[in-house]
């Protein structure tokens, strides 16, 4: 469709005399959009240049499927089965449960870890057992790089070239700058200075939050100790219990998954009057899958949303919000068609005893996926390419950032955090010590990100094909923001989709760029009331509803009346007063 000649001369006679037109602001940014997704796609190419575009956009397509199925099938194949429950010591009660139900599942006996986030966190967290951490980590940084037919490596290689071709061809230096064009960030310039910012304020603190770390190590095992990346999560999660004296299994019975899932609904219906309705007549493509019928505050049907919380053989790593079926308007008889969408994450699954209980992070997980489902259901344009979640990539994160703030909120955490068993609702001393325990290690959370936000960078700013050796390039590109002892036979890159296989290549910085507007935008939460109906109903009606019909900035504005600045980043997390 883009490289057809005739539609694109069609929509270029239209969009040379926008001017004369009096368009719309939705229909100007239709056609702005319309004609640079021509051109970004190759239609104003020579038809040499588009042969050529044609087969490496293929090529591409087929390269990105071949490295996360490769990704998935290699930490598929990893089990770590124990036998000897002495080897379980330290793990919590709920990590050996869904241990030994995996194991059930596979009919072997004992305890069965594997490299999906419900295992390998609790695991790493948890497991007294160093040299078991070790292993473990070693596994799940080596994915994709184990030199077999799994190994991406060379993948690696010919996806960063093509992409550096298509660049090239389009008439840019690198794929950074081609991404960049249509961002709110527009050049690589700007988001290595937001890089780099961040890098100056927090890299400081995380050196002296690994330094704390260390020497908790050292007086805890009377030995000298050097706290590998196999250590991180053991360690700073033991002190963090001996500062605040609060953990993820402590909070655990107060998170049971349908009691999290009321309050996640709860919170919408507080702040924009929605409803849910469960409906069992509409068809799922999966037992465990639920569907719900959306109403907004007026009665009016406002979507559907499928709900998929758990981990299965097959099933992709992660979280993630699906829309099946995006909003529009008909403009010829004004019928407003609403959408489908899904939020699918792989949940600490209920075991024979227990219902599913969360862990904290699992909670902000299912706010934040809830968050982007608010964007997709919330929709009100005219163009279903401009609707909901369609905006600009480095602007897509606010909308569910923004609802994380809230896991912390002692108001909101009242209306359903309560104990499985008892009843008893979440403490207030336990929320304090939640809340007091927010920023600890936050310095060293951030650098991780923008270690990651570093890499991809790297890969999508060389304007030479890249034929070196995929580690060595790994280590050099993130190495200012690293804190933990370098293992020299890991590997992010081989395992890393989000930049490989996903929509995130040259994209990876806009998490942080999101955090920036998500903490300026919820300290008008903070500041008028984090139920305030006012503020919400200008997030739902400035940002949320718009999608991309403007661009994001104006809208940014029109909700906080200024523009962003890192300010209320720093200050959120303590890094200024």
């Amino acid at each position: 469709i883009f490289l057809n000649e005739k539609l694109l001369a069609r929509v270029k006679s239209i969009y040379d005399k926008k001017e004369q037109l009096n368009l719309s602001t939705e229909d100007a940014k239709l056609l702005e959009d319309l004609y640079e997704s021509f051109k970004a796609n190759g239609a104003t190419l020579n038809k040499d240049d588009k042969e050529k575009y044609r087969k490496l956009s293929m090529d591409l397509s087929m390269l990105t499927l071949q490295f996360d199925q490769n990704a998935l099938k290699d930490k598929n194949r990893f089990e770590l089965l124990i036998t000897d429950e002495n080897e379980l010591s330290g793990l919590p009660e709920s990590a050996r449960d869904a241990a030994a139900m995996l194991a059930k599942s596979k009919d072997k006996d004992g305890w069965l870890f594997n490299l999906s986030a419900p295992s390998y966190i609790p695991f790493m967290r948890y497991s007294d057992k160093r040299d078991l951490r070790e292993k473990m980590y070693r596994e799940y940084m080596s994915v994709g790089n184990k030199g077999d037919e799994f190994d991406n490596k060379d993948i690696i290689k010919k996806i960063v070239n093509i992409r550096l071709e298509i660049a090239q061809l389009m008439g840019f230096k690198n794929y950074a700058e081609y991404a960049l064009e249509h961002t709110m960030a527009k050049n690589s310039a700007n988001v290595y200075k937001l890089l780099n910012q961040l890098l100056e304020a927090y890299k400081p603190i995380a050196i002296n939050e690994y330094n704390a770390v260390e020497g908790f190590a050292l007086g805890t095992e009377k030995e000298n100790i050097t706290v590998m990346p196999w250590d991180w999560s053991y360690y700073s999660n033991k002190l963090k219990d001996k500062k605040f004296n609060i953990n993820e299994e402590m909070l655990r019975p107060y998170f049971e998954l349908e009691q999290v899932k009321k309050g996640v609904f709860g919170l919408a219906e507080k702040l924009y009057g929605i409803t849910f309705r469960k409906n069992t007549e509409i068809p799922v493509y999966h037992k465990e899958v639920e569907a719900f019928e959306v109403f907004d505050k007026d009665g009016k049907f406002l979507a559907v949303l499928y709900t998929d919380f758990h981990p299965r053989p097959g099933k992709r790593a992660g979280a993630w919000m699906t829309s099946y079926k995006d909003q529009w308007i008909d403009k010829k008889t004004g019928e407003n068609s609403r959408p489908h969408v899904s939020v699918v994450m792989n949940f600490t699954k209920p075991t024979e005893n227990k219902p599913a209980l969360l862990t904290f992070n699992e909670v902000e997980t299912f706010l934040h996926e809830f968050g982007h489902s608010l964007h997709g259901m919330f929709a009100n344009s005219t163009y279903r390419s401009l609707s909901g979640t369609n905006v600009y990539w480095d602007f897509v994160e606010l909308p569910s950032q923004i609802m994380e703030n809230f896991a912390i909120e002692k108001d909101f955490l009242n209306t359903f955090a309560r104990h499985y068993q008892t009843g008893e609702v979440l403490p207030d001393e336990l929320i304090k010590r939640l809340v007091d325990a927010s920023n600890f290690n936050i310095a060293y959370a951030c650098l991780r990100q923008l270690s990651f936000g570093l890499l991809d960078m790297a890969w999508y700013t060389h304007n030479t094909p890249f034929e070196g050796d995929v580690k060595a390039y790994e280590q050099e590109a993130w190495k200012d923001a690293q804190i933990l002892p370098v293992v020299q036979e890991a590997c992010m890159s081989t395992q890393f989709s989000h930049i490989f296989a996903g929509g995130y290549a040259a994209g990876y910085y806009s998490y942080k760029w999101a955090e920036v507007l998500d903490a300026d935008a919820f300290s008008l939460f903070k500041q008028k009331g984090i139920f305030n109906q006012e503020v919400a109903d200008s997030f739902r009606n400035n940002i949320l509803s718009k999608g991309g019909t403007e661009h994001p900035m104006i809208l940014y504005k029109r909700f906080r009346g200024q523009e962003p600045s890192i300010d209320a980043l720093l200050i959120r997390n303590g890094i200024k007063k």
